[in-house]
């Protein structure tokens, strides 16, 4: 580990995996992002090494770790965040989760797409009917298949992984977030780093929206609590 080196950032939430590299301050050295479905595993680790040899960043030369942590479905999100704390236990680098839906608000609200401003709020796919809805400051919220959005006076909707299912203006802000998420990741994890706010590995665990058919939550018992309509987030 190297005192105020290199952010390495993965997140694993949505269809589109990103890594990235950051400095201590929060700049974003590059960002590289690719559409991985629901297969993170295949090409996340060739993707890592890729990126840090074509920066001339050696492992050793890191200062920290972050990842996302969700809202996702099942397989990306433990992908991810088993990647990401396997690398900083075996690296002895502080890790901090940063929660996905916060970073993606973030990056649309930083973007300059029409219609970034005011209040924002997140809706991503909760399986193949359900939604999650993401406001600011409030806890997830599964949205069943059929349910109305009920957007609030002033708020704008920011749709991720939902084209055909959400309005064409809500799904193109959700483009400009994807592309800011490395940049929003890397800039979140440096304000936490700065002032040791890392987290415990062991306490650093998903937010679920779903799992796959046949497992039960009771065979997860340290993944976290379950949110309404059966997604899962992290325990206090």
């Amino acid at each position: 580990m190297t005192a105020g080196g290199p952010i390495l950032a993965i997140d694993t939430a949505t269809t589109h995996a990103v890594v990235a590299l950051g400095t201590a301050d929060g700049s974003l050295l590059e960002g590289r992002s690719w559409l991985a479905g629901y297969r993170h595993g295949e090409e996340l680790l060739a993707r890592l090494e890729a990126l840090l040899g074509d920066n001339g960043v050696r492992t050793a030369d890191l200062g920290g770790i972050a990842v996302g942590t969700g809202p996702g479905a099942f397989t990306g999100l433990r992908v991810g965040i088993a990647t990401a704390k396997a690398l900083a236990h075996a690296l002895g680098l502080p890790i901090v989760g940063i929660a996905t839906g916060s970073a993606l608000l973030a990056a649309a609200a930083a973007s300059d797409a029409p219609g970034a401003s005011g209040a924002l709020v997140l809706l991503q796919p909760a399986g193949a009917n359900d939604r999650v809805l993401v406001r600011p400051g409030e806890p997830a919220r599964i949205l069943p298949g059929g349910t109305d959005l009920d957007l609030r006076d002033g708020e704008t909707l920011v749709a991720v992984d939902l084209a055909g299912r959400a309005p064409e203006a809500a799904v193109s802000l959700g483009l400009g977030a994807t592309d800011g998420l490395a940049a929003a990741l890397i800039a979140a994890a440096a304000s936490r780093l700065r002032t040791g706010d890392a987290d415990d590995l062991a306490r650093l665990v998903p937010e679920y929206v779903t799992l796959p058919r046949g497992v039960l939550r009771a065979t997860l018992p340290d993944e976290g609590v379950e949110l309404s309509g059966g997604s899962t987030r992290p325990r206090p």
